[in-house]
């Protein structure tokens, strides 16, 4: 166990760690259909929380967690820039006088930053911008201490430089409020972007997947709707749109729907939206490829408030409860799994075919829920709850924004994707989850039962850890951040620790496809000690027929 502390810290707060430890141990690069992101605002959460989620969906992307501490910086000094899906260097802008520290999609203020790409038109990229949408979001994240500030510095950013990706969403919120920012640029030649960014109202939630969502723009609210100037001329320009203003639609004329818009992207949205409003039950036939039917509203009012812990359980959906629900198609095999390897169409006998994308998939690299309480200090009310790889079977452990130093499972350059590493989270939980891959329907159970033991012993001790580190802060605020980091880092530390226990008895329970008999939390043996004959469970009645009809006589047991 790795804890950040010196030797005075440790004995100078003693108690509140072993309380804290006592509580624990109790508990227990391709971008076209990658990333989600769901919203809360403050009155739609149960306790006042503005909430975001992101999963960083990439075949290319090692799941690790980024800081970078805060800074000053001496007048001349210039940023390098490089694009965050390859590392290409896109040049160099000045460095501010002064940066703020970044945890993973947060920093110090509670500002938070999170990201859907959807590409649009391709003839309105310019290569020769200098920001690309991650640069965009941690220079920000540096450089912020409100939403709205970031989306200054974002927008402000580009218009000097250049902007270098292609369509985006973007998710910018603070401890007050939650907005969505659509940008893309203006084609090779034209330095900047069209942009626009809409608040979400307090009591509403908001999504989006890969598509953009923005379609009518209240030019009139200034105070929660900002645009660019050239967001319809350019449009008119480009031959997107003709008609009055009043008719503009961001969406329709930047990045208009296509099969894969609806059914890859639009329809994670709406999986989101039914499970708090009924009424979403109407754009089924929109999500699934019939654009007349839509398009869905930008954001809803819930039928009831979330909490951070719906919010995760919202990032492992699968479609269950649908017609979608990717357990009930022959693609889902003898252990009904709900996943397909990519790609994700494919073809027989001339005609395409699609596999369903839902909100968790099996590449992802991290996935955060940010979370921010304006009731307390902003070194105490910034959580990232983190996990790395598949949400469904990760555990998203709390990792307070004010943070000094990365927890050793999570910390860049133990392991790449190319090293594997027995420390490394990313690496235990893809090892867990491809066992999971192929046996899904025994195993998930299992892991559930792991995952809500850490869960729910997080969420039992937070409010001890806010009053611990509340009683510091009256003292002292560097001691605050101090015992944070411990905790933060201590949490990660025993919850990779423990993964790896469930990995271990994973592999023994169902090696070989038999399934061991347990007794009492034990595996079983016989009177004599030695392990009992384990069960032989095959397969479903389903996959059986399955085999028959395509099989024939030719399996058939003859008399």
């Amino acid at each position: 166990m790795r804890i950040f502390a010196g030797n005075t810290y440790l004995m100078r707060n003693k108690w509140i760690i072993a309380a804290a430890l006592a509580v624990m141990q109790t508990g227990g690069a391709e971008k076209s259909l990658a990333c989600t992101d769901l919203l809360v605002g403050k009155k739609a959460s149960t306790d006042g929380s503005v909430i975001l989620s992101y999963a960083a969906d990439s075949h290319n992307l090692y799941g690790e967690l980024y800081h970078w501490p805060a800074a000053l910086w001496p007048k001349g000094a210039m940023l390098e820039v490089r694009e965050w899906d390859t590392g290409k260097p896109l040049g160099r802008i000045p460095q501010a006088p002064q940066t703020y520290s970044v945890t993973g999609n947060m920093n110090e203020y509670q500002v938070a930053i999170t990201e859907s790409t959807w590409g649009g038109r391709r003839q309105l990229r310019d290569t020769t911008g200098i920001l690309d949408y991650g640069s965009l979001i941690y220079i920000a994240l540096q450089r912020s201490k409100s939403a709205r500030e970031a989306i200054r510095v974002m927008t402000s950013l580009v218009e000097e430089y250049g902007y270098y990706s292609g369509g985006e969403s973007f998710s910018i919120a603070d401890k007050n409020e939650v907005w969505i920012m659509e940008m893309t640029g203006k084609g090779p030649g034209k330095k900047g972007a069209v942009w626009v960014a809409i608040r979400i109202p307090d009591d509403c939630i908001s999504a989006h997947a890969n598509q953009a969502r923005i379609h009518e723009i209240p030019f009139g609210d200034r105070e929660n709707c900002l645009y660019s100037a050239d967001v319809i001329s350019l449009a008119r320009e480009k031959g997107y749109f003709q008609g009055d203003d009043k008719d503009f639609s961001f969406a329709r004329a930047y990045n208009p729907y296509d099969f894969g818009g609806l059914r890859a992207c639009e329809a994670r949205v709406w999986s989101f939206f039914r499970k708090y409003d009924p009424a979403m039950e109407q754009y089924a036939d929109f999500i699934k490829g019939d654009p007349s039917k839509g398009p869905m509203p930008l954001y809803i009012k819930p039928n009831r408030k979330l909490s951070v812990q719906d919010v995760q359980n919202c990032m492992r959906d699968h479609y269950e409860g649908t017609d979608l629900d990717m357990t009930q198609d022959p693609g889902a095999g003898p252990y009904k799994v709900p996943y397909r390897w990519r790609p994700m169409n494919f073809t027989i006998e001339g005609k395409t075919y699609v596999n369903e994308r839902a909100i968790a998939t099996q590449q992802t690299g991290f996935v955060i829920v940010p979370q921010m309480r304006n009731w307390l200090p902003d070194e105490i009310g910034g959580i990232l709850w983190f996990g790395v790889d598949d949400a469904d079977m990760t555990v998203f452990t709390p990792q307070y924004s004010s943070m000094r130093v990365v927890p050793e499972c999570y910390r860049a350059g133990n392991g790449d994707l190319y090293n594997f590493s027995w420390t490394s989270a990313f690496w235990i939980h893809n090892w867990v989850a491809n066992m999971a891959y192929h046996k899904y329907s025994f195993m998930i159970g299992d892991i559930r039962r792991v995952q809500s033991e850490l869960e729910n012993s997080y969420r039992d001790l937070l409010p001890a850890i806010d009053k611990a580190a509340l009683e510091l802060h009256l003292r002292s605020s560097s001691e605050a951040r101090d015992f944070l980091t411990w905790f933060s880092g201590t949490t990660a530390q025993n919850a990779v620790g423990r993964w790896k226990e469930l990995g271990e008895y994973l592999l023994v329970k169902y090696i070989d496809g038999n399934v061991k008999k347990e007794e009492q939390g034990q595996f079983k043996r016989n009177p004599y000690g030695q392990p009992t004959s384990p069960d032989f469970p095959g397969y479903d009645e389903t996959y059986y027929r399955s085999i028959v009809a395509n099989a024939g006589e030719r399996l058939q047991v003859k008399e």
